[in-house]
């Protein structure tokens, strides 16, 4: 494109109106057929091959595609190379593809989100945290948005796993096996050092998402119906990504005494475990039954395959997209959760 030729100069040239030169480019279907095949011509010769896409949506046009921010203190980079995060992509790019949209990752690094909401070139966004909405609707340009794993309030649109319920399922199945002696490995939102929270110490808080207390609460439940009290289990907080899974399973596995199983709440954080157990020599599931959430690819290919609780996390991108374009109205929705029984699992020792 010739950036020095203007939309005014294709008009002038083909001899025709600025608003009938513009409509050319972002309103074919109103212009009659030979009008628009001289204009395009004309905009040919002169170099011209288009409006600018940024000078379009400062007149409110549209940008045709959705962003997507991370839950989390999360990279571009990052979410590109995370199995869940990449099934949610897949379930929005779906959607986009039915309506001809494209899909935009947006950094949800700290230091840089707020800049990058307010400037991406987007109709609509799938957001992961609350404080992220007052920043959309700070936006020049107001734009639809839809929750995931979070209630945003009245009238926002949230697509949400049923966390309690799969917590609980995990708790069952292990006391199924005879387990009574458990070790939590729960999730921390920030690529920070883990949280050791030692057992004996009065009620815990989380430091992470709504989500993560739903799990704990899940936990709490089904525990506390076997007569096991949450806040006698050791537990660690530790961020999903490397390096800080890692440290929280050495955390996790050097202070939790004579559990028999281990609770994750993601199958990143189960995966660090099972890695770290391979190393010290504790055979799983002979001498540690491990349980992971969200069922991601990497899941079944473990060594051994993790026993996990699944969601569809497809399902839910798509459900967060079709509420953005106005196929679904903007309510809250809940995605079911199963049992995946796989080889990390097994009855307790003796």
């Amino acid at each position: 494109m010739n950036k020095s030729v203007r939309l005014s100069d294709v008009a002038r040239a083909a001899g025709v109106s600025l608003g009938t030169a513009s409509n050319v480019f972002n309103r074919p279907d109103i212009v009659r057929a030979e009008v628009r095949e001289h204009v395009e011509r004309v905009a040919r010769e002169l170099g011209f091959s288009g409006p600018d896409p940024v000078g379009r949506l400062l007149m409110g046009g549209k940008a045709n595609a959705i962003g997507v921010l991370p839950a989390g203190d999360m990279s571009v980079s990052f979410t590109i190379g995370s199995p869940y995060l990449s099934a949610l992509l897949l379930g929005v790019a779906e959607v986009c593809d039915e309506h001809g949209a494209s899909l935009v990752v947006v950094s949800g690094a700290h230091d840089r989100k707020e800049w990058a909401i307010k400037n991406a070139l987007v109709d609509g966004f799938v957001l992961g945290q609350t404080d992220e909405i007052a920043m959309v609707k700070g936006r020049q340009r107001a734009v639809p948005f839809a929750m995931i794993d979070v209630e945003g309030g009245p009238g926002v649109g949230s697509a949400l796993v049923d966390g309690r319920a799969g917590a609980r399922k995990q708790v069952v199945h292990l006391l199924a096996l005879g387990h009574r002696r458990f070790a939590i490995m729960a999730v921390r939102r920030q690529p920070v050092e883990p949280i050791w929270h030692p057992p004996g110490q009065g009620k815990r808080a989380l430091s992470g998402f709504p989500l993560d207390r739903e799990k704990l609460a899940g936990y709490a439940e089904a525990l506390g119906a076997a007569g096991i009290d949450i806040d006698a289990v050791p537990m660690v907080e530790s961020h999903p990504p490397s390096p800080w899974a890692e440290a929280g399973a050495k955390l996790l596995l050097d202070n939790m005494g004579d559990a028999t199983a281990v609770l994750a709440m993601s199958d990143r954080n189960a995966k660090a475990i099972l890695e770290e157990a391979a190393k010290r020599g504790i055979r799983v599931p002979q001498d540690l039954s491990v349980i992971g959430f969200d069922d991601v690819a990497i899941s079944a290919s473990l060594d051994p395959p993790l026993t996990t609780i699944r969601q569809d996390t497809v399902e839910k991108g798509r459900v967060a997209a079709r509420m953005i374009f106005g196929d679904l109205p903007m309510e809250r929705r809940t995605i079911p959760v199963e049992l995946v029984v796989r080889a990390s699992t097994a009855p307790p020792r003796g």
